[in-house]
């Protein structure tokens, strides 16, 4: 008799660029199919998307994928880009396009939230200080320059929650995710209506139009058949209660206590996985929960790929060519630096920096300013890195370096260079869609 083919799980990694998928076989979780489909593209510091781009994109990517593969997935998890703030009115429709993460215009107005509250009780409310990336930061801002949108809404979420609301029907979160929206407390596990009250005016109203936050195990729903039809899936497919990007990669990359992650995308990351929370009210590591039910303390740039990429254009070659070129500088740095706050930054809270090339003088070669825009990115990710330990996490593990950068040779090079300790670079291209997936085998794999 044939043997029956193993179910599978789909990963999705809805991110600032792109919607990515990845089916794994249960319970091996080995890969068996992948497909992306771009979004829009934003320009910060205004950056916008609406979220019927994610979930085209979403049906685009799943349409790449063979039929008889789509057939077979028997759960899957949505991971999204972090703090983005989607408004839905009565009828469910979006007021307005989603406000992203890398989006400041909201800067002015949760400076003056943080001043008039005090930067130690967000921190101690919530395990980190917001910035203008964090979802609070943007609600109040609406509150304060949108307010018949606010007004008018009675549905809001993050971009994961927005595509898993459309696969299920659920309006639901994880605590991983809500840690990043500056309203949820993810030691008590409880939403601060006290702080929305301060940022909106409307704190118990907007309360009631939040997610419901599920524990890490909890299933979100199952596929409706609405949403099976959109994206060829079959009806009844569990479904995670998804997370973050951020700690979907911990999942996929299997954290324990200590390890540190450095991630190189259009933005940067360093982070490490905690059995502890930490509170830093000097608002540099982002006290974040994980999505496996422990901590996931985080130091976030603006600037990363983005800057090495605008860089190679200007020295009119690509990304491989650009590592090549800073690599042949490796042993003569010259004396130029980069400051690289192309989008302004986030660490430290700079929303209307720029970047800087220090140091050029007459003899400076093109290899040198190849090798300067690689370490610029790189020392604000170290100095992130010593962040966390200052803030009490435990960093004194494996460092792992991940995301698209992680495949350039130059940053692999010179993170060992200026770290001065080895570093991992994962088989797994797609950690986020692979952890999203591991989340969802968990649903079946029992």
């Amino acid at each position: 008799m044939t043997a029956l083919p193993p179910d599978l799980a789909l990963g999705v990694d809805c991110s600032t660029q792109s919607t990515k998928v990845l089916v794994v076989e249960v319970p091996s979780g080995r890969a068996v199919a992948e497909a992306s489909a771009r979004h829009p593209a934003t320009t910060p510091p205004v950056s916008e998307q609406h979220p019927d781009a994610w979930w085209g994109a979403l049906c685009r990517a799943l349409a790449d994928v063979p039929v008889d593969v789509r057939r077979r997935v028997v759960a899957l998890s949505v991971a999204g880009q972090q703090h983005g703030l989607v408004v839905r009115g009565a009828d469910r429709q979006p007021l307005r396009p989603a406000v992203l993460w890398n989006d400041t215009t909201a800067a002015p107005t949760i400076a003056e939230l943080v001043q008039e509250l005090g930067a130690e009780t967000w921190a101690r409310a919530t395990g980190s200080v917001p910035l203008a990336a964090f979802t609070i930061a943007k609600l109040a801002h609406l509150a304060r320059h949108e307010p018949d949108v606010v007004g008018a809404t009675r549905w809001i979420g993050l971009p994961h929650d927005d595509l898993t609301w459309r696969l299920t029907g659920h309006h639901v979160t994880d605590r991983g995710d809500a840690s990043g929206t500056g309203w949820f407390d993810p030691v008590a596990n409880e939403v601060r209506v006290d702080l929305l009250e301060a940022a909106t005016g409307d704190g118990a109203r907007l309360a009631a139009c939040l997610p419901l936050v599920l524990a890490h195990t909890e299933p979100a729903g199952s596929l409706t058949a609405e949403a099976a039809e959109a994206t060829g899936l079959p009806e009844g497919v569990r479904v995670a209660a998804g997370t973050g990007d951020n700690m979907a990669a911990a999942l996929g990359l299997g954290l324990i206590d200590g390890d540190v992650v450095i991630s190189l995308g259009t933005s940067g990351t360093a982070y490490a996985r905690s059995s502890t929370p930490t509170h830093d009210a000097s608002g540099a590591v982002a006290g974040f929960a994980s999505a496996d039910g422990a901590y996931l303390p985080l130091v976030c740039t603006l600037n990363a790929t983005k800057v090495t990429d605008t860089v190679a254009t200007w020295l009119a070659t690509d990304a491989t060519g650009l590592s090549e070129m800073a690599l042949a500088a490796r042993d003569d740095p010259g004396s130029v630096s980069l400051t690289p706050y192309f989008d302004g930054e986030r660490t430290p809270n700079l929303p209307d920096a720029m970047g800087e090339f220090h140091g050029l003088t007459n003899e400076t070669t093109r290899e040198q300013i190849a090798l300067a825009a690689h370490d610029g990115v790189l020392r604000g990710l170290l100095a992130g890195v010593d962040a966390l330990a200052a803030a009490g996490a435990n960093t004194a593990g494996r460092r792992y370096l991940v995301g698209g950068g992680a495949r350039s040779h130059a940053y692999q090079q010179r993170a060992v260079d200026l770290g001065g300790q080895p570093i991992i670079v994962p088989e797994i291209d797609e950690a986020v869609a692979f952890g999203a997936a591991r989340q969802a085998v968990q649903l079946v794999a029992d």
